[in-house]
C-alpha cells in the first residue's frame, strides 16, 4: 500500500478489485495498512482479535431460533419437487468454527441460493464478521 499512487478514489478501487477476487465471501475485512507512515496497524490487530473473539461465540439455541424462524418466515425455502421444506429448529454445534445445524423435513432438497439466504441472515443478524461459517441440515 506504500508503494502505490494514491487519490481520493484509490482506496475504494482497491477494495472493489478485492471484494471481487474474493466473491462470494463478502463478509471479510479488508485493511490498508501502511508500514513507512505506520498507520492503521493497531487497527489491523484489534480487527484480527475482533475475527478471533467472533469465531468462539455461541448464540443460545432459543435466540437462534427466534430470529432464524422471523427471516424463514418472511423468505421461506421453494419447494422442490411440489414438496414444501419446513425448517423446525436451528442449534449451534460445539465446534471449534461456528456450525450451525438446519433440522427440517427434506435436509437434501436445500439449495445453494436458500443456504447463502440463510448464510447471509446469520451473518447480518450476529457478529460472525470475517468467520468462516458451515451450515448442515438434518433429518427431523
Amino acid at each position: 500500500w506504500d508503494l502505490v499512487e494514491k487519490d481520493h478514489k484509490t482506496h475504494k478501487v482497491f477494495e472493489e478489485k478485492i471484494r471481487e477476487k474474493l466473491a462470494p465471501f463478502r463478509d471479510i475485512p479488508i485493511l490498508f495498512i501502511s508500514a513507512l507512515v505506520k498507520t492503521r496497524i493497531f487497527k489491523a490487530m484489534e480487527t484480527a482479535l475482533d475475527v478471533y473473539k467472533n469465531m468462539f461465540q455461541r448464540i443460545p439455541t432459543a435466540r437462534l431460533n427466534e430470529v432464524m424462524q422471523a427471516a424463514i418466515e418472511k423468505s421461506p425455502p421453494p419447494a422442490v419437487r411440489g414438496k414444501y421444506i419446513k425448517i423446525k429448529y436451528i442449534t449451534q454445534l460445539p465446534t471449534k468454527t461456528p456450525v450451525f445445524a438446519f433440522f427440517c423435513n427434506y435436509p437434501t432438497d436445500i439449495r445453494p441460493p436458500y443456504m447463502n439466504y440463510l448464510e447471509n441472515q446469520l451473518r447480518k443478524n450476529y457478529s460472525l464478521s470475517g468467520v468462516p461459517i458451515k451450515l448442515v441440515f438434518r433429518k427431523k
